[in-house]
């Protein structure tokens, strides 16, 4: 029970991870909390059975294109939901502009694919009696996704041009702007990342998941609390958060299963935030009185 609890948990929450960064990112460069995350991690499930199972696609073009959609809407949500929203003056109205949009394209994946969960198929041919089958992929290919992530997100920021201007951006978007930087560039560009970063989410996780447009909600709220662990903006907060929320979910379906283990979720969650507003790895900000 327990291999069980800690290899389930540790791949669910590494998809937990890879949706709060994808909160993360897009919040960095617009100072808008996008409610699409949980739709790209849905998508990311969707358009690769669709891509694989359905049109036969090999699974490397099938990863290739998913990952392309994901940034073609990271997009798309820029210009359509946060872009209008950040020239007006009631610049709250990001809530419902992104959750409408997200909405809408849960609705057109359950028209077009359906109201069933469907399995995913299997993305790399492991004879399971061999070495290299003693771990499921669906429990370890999370887990790399996210490593691999984080790594390239550091390796972005701290040694890339591109990376230090969008955290110019993230810093101080008036600055930025004074200095030249393209704000509403590096703004399409982050969005596009985070894109990439959702649907890398949901595609790996989708055979523990499956291809289901109901993950929709689920990851938009359970990728939402390793943020709120981890402290708004921290990547790292936001992995230690995933994989200790994972772990934690897992242990509580296993002992008291059912709703008891949201409301378990719930609990800890509200307990974490009272005691710390900021989230574990987060700072207090600074008032001035």
């Amino acid at each position: 029970m327990l291999q069980s609890i800690i290899s389930y948990g540790l791949a669910v929450g590494a998809v937990y991870a890879l949706i709060g960064i994808t909160y993360n990112v897009m919040f960095s460069a617009s100072r808008v909390f996008s409610f699409t995350a949980g739709m790209l991690g849905m998508l990311g499930g969707v358009l690769g059975a669709l891509f694989i199972d359905k049109l036969g696609m090999n699974a490397i073009l099938g990863f290739v294109l998913v990952l392309a959609c994901g940034a073609l809407l990271g997009v798309v949500t820029e210009i359509l939901t946060v872009r209008p929203v950040l020239k007006s003056i009631e610049q709250h109205l990001y809530v419902l502009s992104t959750l409408a949009f997200a909405l809408m394209v849960q609705q057109v994946a359950a028209i077009e694919w359906g109201t069933d969960a469907q399995p995913f198929p299997a993305l790399i041919p492991i004879d399971p009696n061999s070495i290299w089958g003693i771990v499921d992929q669906k429990f370890w290919l999370p887990l790399l996704a996210c490593i691999v992530t984080i790594v390239g997100l550091e390796f972005l920021y701290r040694r890339t041009l591109i990376g230090r201007a969008f955290l110019a951006i993230a810093e101080d978007s008036y600055a930025a702007r004074a200095l030249g930087l393209p704000e509403t560039g590096l703004r399409m560009a982050s969005f596009a990342l985070a894109g990439v970063i959702g649907t890398l989410a949901g595609f790996t996780g989708a055979m523990m998941l499956l291809a289901y447009f109901g993950n929709q909600p689920i990851l938009s709220f359970y990728g939402f609390v390793p943020v709120a662990l981890g402290g708004m903006g921290s990547n790292r907060g936001a992995v230690v958060g995933g994989l200790a929320l994972g772990i934690f979910q897992q242990a509580a379906n296993f002992l008291v299963g059912g709703i008891f283990a949201a409301v378990a979720v719930f609990a800890v969650f509200i307990v974490v935030l009272l005691l710390r507003p900021e989230g574990l790895a987060g700072a207090a900000a600074a008032r001035r009185v």
